[in-house]
This record gives structure tokens, C-alpha cells and sequence, in this order.
């Protein structure tokens, strides 16, 4: 017997509601909940009245619904025993502050970057993106890292394996094999590697290694490309020696 593969998309429905929530800004009509989560309305209805038996949506009248405080409070447990955010937390704080500039904090997930904890510039230009966002591999200056912490064997692999399939993401992006093969052995060079423009126009990253146990993450400052590029030897240093102070040791 051939048994079906599972329906990501009936498992994601709950989470596009609250994201339709999230967008919105607003308490929502059951028809308003549909068009924004693209659910037919039907099973849109479904998903809703679960979310209300679950406390996790409350009604305000007989047509429009809220999430409740519920979301709040379990994120914030969640977030209060992250194994690793919460204790690069105080660190990258700290970068952001001195740098003046968005940091991120990523792993590879597949092959995409996952942004684990992202905190913003207080400047008013600024890089903008948030925990949760996937990034491609070759475009970001998180993924150049993973890449570049290869292996050689199987970075000329994964290479060959996308040779030609790689996508671009501006103008900049780095899209033949060995041109970023390249840039990926600069990088490593260095100590740290770079994406000017290469992920979002006009915005700069630099990124380095920061090891956990078996686990390798990415550490990045991102901001405006004039303002990154003007300060580059300045920001790299600031971002290995904030690197070399994180203990992700047992504990």
C-alpha cells in the first residue's frame, strides 16, 4: 500500500492565520481571515473555530476574532530557554550597540540560511529583517560562511551540484560557479566574508564563524552599503573579537 504524503500546507494553516493577524494589525472577519490567508473559506472556518477551543483566538463580536494573550505568553517561555539566542542575546546586544549596525544570528538549514535572532540598528536606515527569515546560501554573507567552513570536497561538490541553478537575488549576486568559489576562498582568507549588494541592493553584510559544539553559526553585521563600506576594517574587527568573547559551551 502506497500511503499519502502529508499535506504541509493543511499543517501550516494555523500559523498563515495568525500571520494574517500579523499583517493586519487588527481584529478580523472570518471572509477577511480567508483572503489574507489564502485558506478556502470552508476549511478557513475549521481552522479558526480550533484556534477558539484552544484559547488561542477569542471573538470580540459575532464576526470578528483576536489572538489572545496565549501567543505571548508561550513565546516568551519558549524564548526564555532558547538553548543559544538567549545566551548570545547580551553579546550581540552589546555589538549592535558599538557597531551602530543590525546584527543577525544564523545556522544553514538545507540549503538556506535561518535567521535565529536579528537585532535591529536604532538607526533610522537601517537593515530590516526578523528571526524566522530564510536566506540563500550564496547570496547572503551568512551562507558565503557555511559555505566557506566546507570541507573543500564537499564545496566543490555543493558547487557542482548548483552549478546553474543558482538564483539572483539583485544585479550583484554571484551566480557563476567560480567566480564565487573565489570569493568563497577570500572569505576564508580573511576570516570573515562579505555580500555587497549581493542579497538585498544597497545593503551590505559582513559574517564570521562562531562554533557551538558540533553546531556552526553565523554571526553578521548588516547596514546600509555606504556606510558599511566606509567602515569595513573597523566593523570586521568588532565582529571577530565579539565572536571570540561568546562561550557556547556546555552550560
Amino acid at each position: 500500500m502506497v500511503m499519502a504524503a502529508p499535506d504541509s500546507r493543511s499543517a501550516l494553516r494555523p500559523f498563515h492565520v495568525l500571520e494574517a493577524f500579523r499583517s493586519a494589525r487588527r481584529p478580523l472577519s472570518l471572509s477577511e481571515i480567508s483572503q489574507r490567508a489564502q485558506i478556502p473559506l470552508s476549511t478557513c472556518h475549521h481552522v479558526v473555530r480550533s484556534l477558539e477551543r484552544h484559547g488561542i483566538l477569542y471573538f470580540l463580536s459575532g464576526r470578528e476574532s483576536y489572538p489572545t494573550r496565549w501567543l505571548w505568553d508561550t513565546a516568551r517561555e519558549i524564548n526564555a530557554h532558547d538553548p543559544i539566542a538567549t545566551r548570545c542575546l547580551p553579546a550581540l546586544t552589546a555589538l549592535r550597540d558599538a557597531t551602530g549596525e543590525t546584527i543577525i544570528l544564523g545556522t544553514r538549514q538545507d540549503d538556506r540560511v535561518l535567521y535565529l535572532l536579528v537585532i535591529e540598528s536604532g538607526q533610522t536606515i537601517r537593515y530590516s529583517s526578523r528571526a524566522g527569515d530564510f536566506k540563500p546560501l550564496h547570496s547572503s554573507a551568512i551562507g558565503k560562511v557555511m559555505l566557506a567552513g566546507m570541507p573543500e570536497a564537499q564545496r566543490e561538490q555543493w558547487l557542482a551540484a548548483n552549478a546553474g541553478r543558482l538564483k539572483r537575488a539583485t544585479p550583484a549576486t554571484l551566480v557563476d560557479a567560480r567566480q564565487l568559489r573565489d570569493d568563497l576562498r577570500a572569505g576564508a582568507q580573511r576570516g570573515y566574508c562579505l555580500t555587497r549588494g549581493e542579497n538585498v541592493a544597497d545593503v551590505m553584510a559582513i559574517a564570521a564563524a562562531l562554533e557551538c559544539g558540533a553546531m556552526t553559526l553565523g554571526v553578521a553585521v548588516a547596514g546600509p552599503l555606504h556606510r558599511m563600506e566606509r567602515n569595513e576594517d573597523a566593523l570586521s574587527r568588532q565582529l571577530i573579537d565579539a565572536i571570540q568573547g561568546l562561550d557556547l559551551g556546555p552550560g
